[in-house]
């Protein structure tokens, strides 16, 4: 069953310029496995940007402030090498060195309903995230045969919904998408949740 994931990960990894992928089932996702991989412990991101990633990081008690970043198409949580590039489509845009994080999510250019990526260059980090994101475990054995060994999450994407990105990948990769920025996104400090995080 999993190997139509996999192919739908090289098709990405591909596109980008990435030499691995790992797929998520959304972005945030995604992002939150890096940030446990990574055991980010402080970091700041820009005011403008979805709410899922400031509520991420407050999930995670993760100290966090907002910054006034203007980003186009991606940009970087400070102090990391993980990066939200949720509206980014762009080929060969894979940064080197980075844990770039994609989404797939229904308003974006690839739209899959609900369906994330991580795009990396260390082999080590991509099986490692792979079998975070999968419960624990390794696709190519059922789980009761396994050991699990380490923490794991539910987080894999669906063999169905692989199916239908590498459907649709090829009209996204003839299709010119929108360019997204800050400026797609409203100030989400203003958000009562948010009233104790500072903005710099």
């Amino acid at each position: 069953m999993f190997e139509i994931v996999n192919e739908f990960e090289n098709a990405i990894a591909d596109f980008f310029g990435a030499p691995c992928a790992v797929s998520t089932d959304c972005c945030t996702h995604a992002i939150e496995l890096c940030l446990r991989y990574k055991k980010i412990k402080k970091t700041t991101v820009p005011n403008h940007t979805y709410l899922s990633i400031p509520l991420t990081l407050k999930k995670l008690d993760i100290s966090f402030s907002f910054n006034r970043e203007q980003w186009t198409e991606y940009y970087k949580l400070s102090n990391t090498n993980i990066i939200d590039a949720a509206t980014l489509w762009r080929q060969n845009s894979y940064i080197p060195g980075t844990l770039m994080c994609i989404s797939f999510q229904y308003k974006k250019h690839l739209s899959l309903g609900r369906a994330g990526m991580i795009l990396c260059d260390n082999v080590v980090d991509c099986a490692n995230l792979l079998k975070m994101g999968y419960d624990g475990r390794h696709r190519n054995a059922p789980w009761p045969e396994q050991k699990i060994t380490s923490m794991g999450y539910h987080y894999y994407l669906t063999p169905e919904t692989a199916q239908l990105g590498l459907d649709k990948l090829p009209d996204a990769i003839q299709r010119t998408p929108k360019i997204w920025s800050w400026k797609d996104y409203p100030d989400i400090s203003n958000n009562y949740i948010f009233k104790d995080i500072p903005v710099s």
